[in-house]
């Protein structure tokens, strides 16, 4: 086709075109990317460096302020919160005490909140739903569907364990009776406590290696304390309270100190008969 225009006047308006067009293109995309997105105005698209396009959320679904959550977060974590060692986070605790109750309730926990001894720790419990079987057969598997719902597993104490606590218990309660706030105990002291118990024990002779290791458990499980400065001595915190009762020690206590003197005679039987 004649045009009348030279062969360079004619690439000129092709490049100008394509140039027209492209900048519609940029347009397109730049009203696109500015329209609005159906109320997820709060959401970003980023790149996460491999060439996959990820959202993240500035607000949260959330309704438990921040506090709140960090609070949740620790008992979560640490399983207690003692206002001793965190004063702070045990005064948030008790201020959105409700919100942290209902939250638990929804995975099968609940919270155990003494605020005149300071401690608070997180425990099971037993949902309405799990167990309800109507054939005898299927109790295991309602075992299993109570292991399944819980997020503390059950776990069987050694008798080895089982003394330790009642002798802690036993000695929280003296000292408390007597008056102390603070209560402590050392390596030797309970160790002594131990003693008239060995008959019944796995070991034959005091084991301070051993003893020292289901210390460390009590630690952990934060029945114990440690003391900055002092290697050998913890304190005992309120939490024993609730894991040995007060009737349930006496009891204990009294079948544990039968049972030792009656296998100590025993073991003093044999040997008179030997000789």
């Amino acid at each position: 086709m004649v045009t009348g225009k030279s062969d360079q006047e004619l690439h000129a308006e092709d490049d100008e075109e394509n140039s027209v067009l492209a900048g519609d293109s940029h347009a397109s995309d730049d009203q696109t990317s500015k329209a609005p997105n159906g109320g997820f105005e709060d959401q970003s698209v980023e790149s996460d460096g491999l060439g996959l396009i990820t959202e993240s959320v500035r607000s949260s679904d959330s309704d438990m302020p921040h506090d709140a959550r960090r609070v949740l977060v620790h008992l979560m974590r640490q399983g207690s919160v003692m206002a001793s060692q965190k004063p702070k986070l045990f005064e948030q605790l008790c201020r959105y005490e409700l919100a942290i109750r209902k939250h638990l309730s929804e995975v099968y926990l609940q919270l155990v909140l003494d605020q005149k001894s300071g401690v608070a720790f997180v425990a099971s419990i037993a949902s309405e739903h799990v167990g309800n079987v109507d054939d005898d057969g299927l109790e295991d598997e309602a075992a299993d569907s109570y292991e399944s719902a819980t997020l503390i597993p059950k776990r069987t104490l050694s008798l080895f364990d089982t003394l330790i606590l009642l002798v802690l218990r036993k000695h929280y309660q003296d000292r408390e009776s007597a008056g102390e706030q603070k209560i402590t105990i050392d390596i030797e002291r309970l160790e002594s406590y131990l003693t008239p118990f060995l008959p019944i024990t796995d070991h034959a002779s005091k084991d301070r290696k051993k003893l020292l290791v289901r210390v460390k458990e009590m630690v952990k499980r934060k029945v114990l304390s440690t003391i900055r400065g002092e290697e050998d001595r913890y304190e005992i915190t309120p939490i024993i309270r609730y894991v040995v009762n007060a009737g349930f020690l006496e009891t204990m206590l009294a079948e544990y100190t039968a049972l030792a003197q009656e296998q100590l005679n025993e073991t003093d039987l044999v040997g008179s008969d030997q000789k």
